[in-house]
């Protein structure tokens, strides 16, 4: 199998919202495993063995997931996919030039302002280091966006995990969506098959790590297949764009508030 990779290096902005900012210092005990893959078939390559369009194909994997759990699957096309990362990157189909990969904040800007297989996220959230914000989000939002800097011990590994002496980003950075997790590690989806990783390597290669709000994580009674008001949430954050700072004292006490319920 081809193994292409695709993400850039991070970049930061200071405009992104945390998920720290809305979280209790003490997290509820979120459940031990979390399994939204399982009614997904079949995960498609989005292109993925041929062009560096995995940061793209990360977002239709999540597609996939959130409607697989809520209605009726959807699946985006390889042509959709590619679509959305030549729009970003300026990648050309036809002769192949200008595939170099993309930075996941361009793409989840993308995805929030034109949308990917015609479908849009209404928000992005930027998560901790470490599991336990990893485990909130994927419970919470039907999978996490994570970005990887993979070492070239990986490349033969059935599980991905770390070795003595390994070197992360020594082969290159890569986008998956984590859509389980488990005791051994997060589960994630690539080059259209689910891969179990150690929460060693997660803790050691992830380099950025994102929840992502979209309705196509709930079903006609406005909630998510865990029972979580996601549209309440989605709701407040219409009234903040851009153009808004985020550390405005109505989004923080608005956040603060909504949490406060969901925890109690």
């Amino acid at each position: 199998m081809i193994h292409k990779l695709g993400k850039l290096a991070v970049r930061h902005d200071p405009r992104t919202l945390r998920l720290a900012k809305y979280l209790p210092d003490v997290l509820p005990a979120f459940p031990p495993t979390c399994d939204w893959s399982s009614k997904v078939p079949a995960w498609n390559m989005l292109a993925n063995d041929s062009v560096g369009d995995c940061t793209c194909a990360s977002a239709g994997h999540m597609l996939m997931a959130w409607t697989a759990n809520d209605s009726t699957e959807f699946v985006p096309t390889d042509s959709q996919i590619i679509s959305a990362y030549s729009d970003i990157t300026g990648y050309d189909p036809k002769t192949g030039t200008n595939d170099n990969g993309a930075v996941e904040l361009d793409v989840l800007n993308y995805w929030r302002k034109k949308g990917i297989a015609g479908k849009k996220i209404q928000a992005y959230v930027k998560l901790e280091p470490g599991p336990d914000h990893l485990k909130a989000a994927c419970w919470l939002f039907g999978g996490v966006y994570i970005g990887v800097s993979l070492p070239v011990e990986a490349q033969n590994q059935t599980v991905w995990d770390v070795t003595p002496g390994e070197k992360p980003g020594s082969w290159g950075g890569h986008a998956v969506p984590v859509v389980d997790y488990n005791s051994t590690g997060p589960v994630v989806i690539t080059w259209g098959e689910k891969k179990q990783m150690t929460w060693p390597a997660y803790n050691s290669w992830c380099d950025e790590a994102y929840a992502v709000l979209s309705l196509d994580w709930t079903g006609p009674d406005n909630l998510t297949p865990n029972g979580f008001d996601l549209v309440q949430l989605i709701s407040d954050l219409r009234e903040f764009d851009d153009n808004v700072s985020v550390e405005s004292p109505s989004l923080w006490s608005r956040f603060k508030a909504w949490w406060s319920k969901l925890f109690d």
